[in-house]
C-alpha cells in the first residue's frame, strides 16, 4: 500500500490545486482507515490556514429554489471576486447507500465557474457522517483559497440544526403563496433562522411574497431571538431572476458583523470547534461497538427481543454497556 504524503498535498492544497483538493476530500469521506488517517493529519497541516472564510448555512423546503438561488448568488459573489465553494449536504440512502449528486447539473453557472467549487457530500445514511465530513471538506477549501463556503441542506429536520451548528449565518428558504403559510413553519428552524428569505418573489407572485413576508415576520417576533447580538430578520428575493440576492449578502454580512463585534462569533466558532470533537469521539465510539466480537454475538438478539417487546430498551442498553465494561 503506498504512503501518502500528507505534507506534499497539504502544500497542493495552499495553492489551490483542484487535483490535490478533490483527492484530500475524498480521504476524508473514505472508509479506509489510512486514508481517514491522512485526511486528519491534513486538516492538522492546514489549520492555520483556516477559519477566514463566510461560512453560510442555507437549506429549505424542496422546490423551494435552493439550487438555483445558490447558482447565481455564488455567481454574483465570484463576480465580485470571491471563491465560492458549495457543500451539499447529501444524505445518501439508507437501503442502497447512493447518493442524489446531481448539484452540478442543477447549478449550472457555478460549475463552469474556475472560481467556484461544487462538493455533494454523501453521508453513507448518518448524519453524523455528513457532519463530520462537510466539516473537514470546509476547513480543506479554506485552506485551498475559497472565501465564502455556502451549505446546502435538504431541509429534512435534524439536517437543519446540524448545518446551523457548523456555519456562521444560517439562511431559510420559503415559498410564497402556499395556502396558510404559517402552517408549514416548523418551529425549530424559526428558532434557528438568521435571515427568511421569501423566494420566488418575482412577477406574479411578488405580492404574495410580501404577504408572506409580513406572517412570518410576525411569527418571528413571537419567538425570542436565537442570538443576542442579531436579531433575525426576513426579506424576499428571486433567484430565478436574481432580485435582491445583493441584499441577502448584505444582510448575511450584517450578521456576522454583529456577531463578530458583540465577540459572539468568536464564541460560537470556538464551540463548533468543540462540539465537532465530541462528534467525533461519539462517531469512534460507534465504530468500535460495531467491531466489539462480544457484541457482534449478542446485539443481533438483543435487537430482536426489543423489537418482539420481550426486553426493555433500556435493559438491553445496560447488557451493552456491561459488555462494555460500563
Amino acid at each position: 500500500m503506498q504512503e501518502i504524503d500528507v505534507a506534499a498535498f497539504a502544500e497542493r492544497i495552499r495553492k489551490g490545486e483542484r487535483a490535490a483538493l478533490a483527492r484530500a476530500i475524498t480521504f476524508a469521506e473514505s472508509r479506509r482507515a489510512d486514508h481517514q488517517a491522512a485526511a486528519r493529519a491534513m486538516v492538522q497541516a492546514l489549520i492555520e490556514e483556516t477559519g477566514r472564510a463566510v461560512r453560510v448555512g442555507i437549506t429549505g423546503v424542496p422546490g423551494v429554489g435552493k439550487s438555483t438561488t445558490i447558482d447565481m448568488l455564488g455567481s454574483m459573489l465570484t463576480a465580485q471576486g470571491h471563491r465560492v465553494a458549495v457543500l451539499a449536504v447529501d444524505p445518501s440512502s439508507k437501503r442502497t447507500g447512493g447518493s442524489i449528486l446531481g448539484d452540478k447539473t442543477r447549478m449550472k453557472s457555478l460549475a463552469h465557474d474556475p472560481h467556484a467549487y461544487i462538493r455533494p457530500s454523501p453521508s453513507a445514511g448518518t448524519l453524523g457522517g455528513v457532519a463530520a465530513k462537510t466539516r473537514e471538506t470546509m476547513l480543506l477549501v479554506e485552506a485551498a483559497g475559497f472565501d465564502v463556503i455556502l451549505v446546502e441542506t435538504v431541509g429534512i429536520g435534524q439536517s437543519e440544526i446540524t448545518v446551523a451548528d457548523m456555519t456562521d449565518v444560517f439562511v431559510v428558504l420559503m415559498l410564497p403563496g402556499a395556502g396558510d403559510e404559517l402552517q408549514g413553519i416548523k418551529k425549530g428552524v424559526l428558532e434557528i433562522a438568521d435571515i427568511m428569505a421569501v423566494n420566488k418573489a418575482d412577477g406574479d407572485n411578488a405580492a404574495r411574497a410580501r404577504d408572506a413576508a409580513s406572517d412570518y415576520k410576525a411569527a418571528l417576533r413571537i419567538l425570542s431571538a436565537n442570538s443576542g447580538a442579531w436579531t433575525p430578520e426576513v426579506i424576499t428575493v428571486s433567484g430565478r431572476e436574481n432580485i435582491r440576492l445583493d441584499t441577502l449578502w448584505e444582510r448575511v454580512l450584517a450578521c456576522r458583523a454583529a456577531r463578530e463585534k458583540s465577540g459572539e462569533f468568536a464564541e460560537r466558532r470556538a464551540s463548533q470547534q468543540v462540539r465537532w470533537m465530541w462528534d467525533m469521539v461519539e462517531a469512534r465510539f460507534r465504530e468500535r461497538l460495531g467491531e466489539h466480537p462480544r457484541l457482534a454475538e449478542r446485539v443481533p438478539a438483543l435487537e430482536g427481543e426489543v423489537a418482539r417487546g420481550e426486553l426493555a430498551p433500556t435493559l438491553a442498553a445496560d447488557e451493552i454497556a456491561k459488555v462494555l465494561g460500563f
